[in-house]
This record gives structure tokens, C-alpha cells and sequence, in this order.
């Protein structure tokens, strides 16, 4: 719960004084004796008092006055509410390191599936497309409703050699271009950075965002901080998901020997994909099994599915206000036969 005129609640002081006034008044009460001859007569000289039912007349009026004062500071809550369209493009490693089986069945096979339980669990409003990428980018599919289109995409994607996760970036920026999701860079470069929600800065298009899983250091193209560089520009945070365990090792020819092959270690490079999500403003995740990189792409989707609303709830406090001044006359007509 959040206020958006916060400076009324300065008001609560005033309840407060009330509340004091009225307790100091209720102990400096006079207490008088009365003797009469005859002790049945103090029903009518002396009728029985009302006791602590005063005090929630007065417990009800306070509550009355403390729910006015905090309906006039503009009481909101935040509140998660589906969004009504967003882009999204998946961006999948698949250098030779993929290959690896340090993750059943195989990283490139556990994030197939993840992917596609992503395109089944995202929002209706969610256009999605698809980037793959080895030694150069691919764009699958450019962001689209269709999600045959995409999941057929994501079912032939095949491995090669090199990791150029600078050129999937700044591939998977054109790909939104394509559609409008983001603005087209300007002619010098030298245009401000974008708010990292996938907008151009004064313009009112849909959040685009893109999801990078890798698992290597970048091995060729453009460095990752060119990429990073553009993405800022164009306002689209990319989030990255390094995925697998450091004593992952691949099978390839051996380079030096025809027909020899060689065991490689592709540890994953966490460094490097953090920092991506920094400094795009997206976010980062470690993902180390099947189930965690299913958990993973289900908390991306999700956020991207919402956004965060603040909702007024005046009408909550006002309501209380009205109750417990409704409440209070009753007591006080039904106990002192007055309102109070």
C-alpha cells in the first residue's frame, strides 16, 4: 500500500490529540458518593452507567476520523494486470558447446523444451520470435502470433561451430525493427538511451524484450559491448539465462589430427551474460538442469505477460470511514439514547 499525497497523513496527528484529549478526560472523571436511607432507591437516583461501552463509542468515532484522513491521502495498491500486447524474442545459443550432456538430455535438447513450454504457457498478447545463433545469427522467425510458425522453428534448430552472442543481439534488435516493436536507430548513433522496457523514448509502443540463453564466451563477431551498446539505444532490455554446469564437456574433431576427436570442456561463462542484463536493464539467470531452465522461462514469461498498475482504493477507506461512523451512532443512540 502506497499514499500519493503523503503529506496528509500529517492529519493522523490531529486523530491522535483526539484520542489523548479523550483519555486524559475519562481519567479525571469526578467520582461522587451518594447516601440514601434506602438502597433501593439508588436505581433511581443513581441508574447504572454505561461503563467501557463509552469507550467504543469513542473507539468507533477515532476510527471514524483515522480512515477519513488516510482516504484523503490517496491510498493506491500495486496490482498485476495482463498487458494488453508485448514482443519477445527468443534467442538461442547453438554453438557446438550446446551439445553438451551435463544436462539430460543434452543443453540444446532441454532448451528446445523449455522454449516450447514458453510458447505455450506465454499470454495470447505476446508476439514471439526467434534468433539462433553459432558462428552467425539466424532470424527464424520474425516476432509473430503465430506460435506454430515458431515451434517448428525451434524444433529444426541444429548446431555449429562459434558463439557470436554480440551478433544474436544486435540480430535479434532487427528482428523487433522489423515489426515496429522498437524505433530505428538514428542516423549518428548518438540518441539517448531508451527507458529499458523496450520503448523509445515519448513513444507508446508495446515493451519488447529479448531472452538470450547461452551457455560459452563469445568467440567471434562484433564484442558483446557494441551490442549492448544498441540495445540501450533502442530501450530493450535483454535478459540472458546462462544455462548449464561448469564440468560440462563436448566431443569435437580434433582440429590438429583428421579422424581424431578430442574432449573439450565448455564450462558456462556467467560473467559475460551478466553483464549483458545489467547494463540493458534486463535481468539474469543460472540455470543448471532441465527443471531449473523450465522454471526460468516461466518466470519470464510471466513477467512479461503483466505489468504493475497502481489502483486507487480510496473508495477501501471511505467504506471503513462510513462503517465506523454508522456503528458508533448506533451504539451511542441504543446506549446514551443520542448521537455522539
Amino acid at each position: 500500500m502506497t499514499f500519493t499525497d503523503p503529506v496528509r497523513l500529517w492529519l493522523l496527528v490531529a486523530v491522535g490529540a483526539v484520542l489523548v484529549a479523550y483519555l486524559v478526560v475519562a481519567r479525571r472523571r469526578p467520582r461522587y458518593a451518594l447516601r440514601v436511607s434506602d438502597t433501593s432507591l439508588y436505581d433511581t437516583v443513581a441508574p447504572r452507567r454505561p461503563g467501557w461501552r463509552r469507550h467504543l463509542v469513542a473507539a468507533g468515532f477515532v476510527a471514524a476520523l483515522a480512515s477519513m484522513v488516510l482516504a484523503v491521502a490517496g491510498p493506491a495498491a500495486t496490482e498485476e494486470v495482463p498487458r494488453e500486447r508485448a514482443t519477445v524474442v527468443l534467442t538461442i545459443d547453438t554453438s557446438l558447446s550446446m551439445g553438451a550432456t551435463d544436462v539430460d538430455p543434452s543443453r540444446i535438447e532441454a532448451a528446445k523444451a523449455a522454449a516450447l513450454a514458453f510458447l505455450d504457457d506465454a499470454p495470447p498478447s505476446v508476439q514471439v520470435g526467434l534468433v539462433s545463433f553459432d558462428g552467425t545469427p539466424v532470424v527464424r522467425v520474425t516476432p509473430t502470433d503465430d506460435r506454430r510458425a515458431v515451434a517448428d522453428a525451434i524444433e529444426s534448430l541444429r548446431l555449429g561451430e562459434g558463439t557470436a552472442t554480440g551478433e544474436a543481439i544486435i540480430a535479434s534488435l532487427d528482428a523487433l525493427r522489423t515489426v515496429g516493436a522498437v524505433a530505428e536507430p538514428s542516423a549518428d548513433g548518438t540518441a539517448p538511451d531508451g527507458p529499458a522496457d523496450g520503448t523509445a523514448p515519448g513513444d507508446d509502443k508495446p515493451p519488447a524484450v529479448i531472452v538470450l540463453l547461452s551457455d560459452g564466451t563469445p568467440t567471434m563477431g562484433r564484442p558483446v559491448d557494441v551490442a549492448v551498446a544498441a540495445a540501450r539505444q533502442a530501450g530493450v532490455p535483454v535478459s540472458t539465462v546462462a544455462f548449464g554446469t561448469p564440468d560440462g564437456t563436448v566431443v569435437i574433431p580434433d582440429p590438429d589430427i583428421p579422424g581424431r576427436e578430442v574432449t573439450v570442456p565448455v564450462p558456462i561463462d556467467e560473467p559475460t551474460l551478466e553483464h549483458i542484463a545489467d547494463e540493458t536493464g534486463g535481468e539474469f539467470f543460472t540455470a543448471s538442469s532441465s527443471e531449473e531452465l523450465a522454471a526460468v522461462y516461466d518466470d519470464i514469461g510471466t513477467t512479461i505477460g503483466v505489468e504493475t498498475v497502481l489502483r486507487d482504493r480510496t473508495d477501501w477507506f471511505v467504506g471503513a470511514a462510513l462503517v465506523a461512523a454508522l456503528l458508533t451512532a448506533v451504539g451511542s443512540l441504543a446506549w446514551f439514547e443520542r448521537l455522539p
